[in-house]
């Protein structure tokens, strides 16, 4: 009995030694397995990291940068271009002036023109040297008093209205007629004429046709400052409309350049956001595997 049980501790211990050699090689594989894969693990969570983080940062730096640029664009352009407004408002409101001289002496002109042959319609004229008013007054004679007075004198016989009988010579019933009549007794009957003489019926016409051409050559100025506002204006106002465009074009630019930088920040957040939670997963992998 003693030789069978030690023949059975014998063996017994031989067959658990050869069963603790073989679980000792199978441990040693699974550790060496595991440490590869913790290895393995790591490798690629820092060539992960690594992109991730490489992404992550040119995002930041492209909407910071954007951003930058963003500001730049809306500050400098904007100062650029109002700039470029000042200087080129002045140069149109110079030009226009250039421009306008021609414009504003053909407006003034026919303004001047036009307000004689309406005075001297008043007075029942309707033409001069056998011609209508508006061929025989033109833009370039309309202030030469002393042709007008003239004409007018020799077209109706002034002098006739005084005297004339009804049978011949100047029509009294015509507006001129009156005006003469009445202007001449006015003048005769004045506190000033002391000899109470009549004056010459062409002397009232001429002084009549004075006052007529200096109101014309105000009216004249008038029209003459008024096409040069509207030269100016037009010049101003295509420089206006050049520098809203510019100002259009500028927000839109700023508007998408910040739109580019809030999809870079939106980017970079999401990265971020799914790198973090990846790291997490793997590290509680990692810690599982060394337990």
């Amino acid at each position: 009995m003693k030789g069978v049980m030690q023949d059975f501790n014998r063996q017994t211990s031989q067959r658990f030694e050869e069963y603790e050699e073989r679980m000792k090689g199978k441990r040693q594989k699974r550790k060496e397995e595991r440490d590869k894969n913790i290895q393995e693990i790591i490798e690629k969570d820092r060539m992960d990291k690594s992109l991730a983080e490489k992404v992550e940062k040119c995002c930041l730096r492209c909407g910071c940068g954007l951003g930058g640029v963003a500001a730049g664009v809306g500050i400098f352009g904007g100062l650029g271009i109002y700039g470029w407004k000042s200087a080129a408002t002045a140069t149109a409101m110079a030009e226009g002036a250039l421009a306008g001289e021609a414009v504003a002496e053909a407006a003034g002109a026919a303004a001047g023109k036009k307000f004689v042959i309406a005075e001297l319609q008043k007075w029942g004229i309707s033409t001069l040297d056998n011609k209508g008013l508006g061929t025989y007054i033109t833009a370039t004679n309309y202030t030469n008093v002393r042709n007008i007075a003239r004409a007018i004198s020799i077209e109706y016989q002034t002098d006739l209205c005084l005297f004339g009988g009804s049978g011949s010579g100047a029509d009294k019933s015509k507006t001129i007629c009156t005006w003469v009549r009445a202007n001449f007794f006015a003048a005769k009957d004045s506190p000033g004429n002391v000899s109470k003489q009549g004056v010459s019926t062409n002397a009232l016409i001429q002084e009549a046709v004075e006052t007529i051409v200096s109101n014309a050559k105000n009216a004249a100025g008038e029209a003459s400052k008024e096409a040069t506002e509207e030269v100016i204006k037009t010049s101003t106002v295509a420089v206006e409309s050049t520098y809203a465009s510019c100002q259009t074009a500028i927000i839109a630019s700023v508007v998408a350049i910040l739109i580019i930088v809030l999809v870079m920040i939106i980017l970079y957040l999401i990265l971020r956001y799914r790198r973090k939670k990846k790291m997490n997963k793997k590290l509680h992998y990692t810690k599982l595997l060394k337990q």
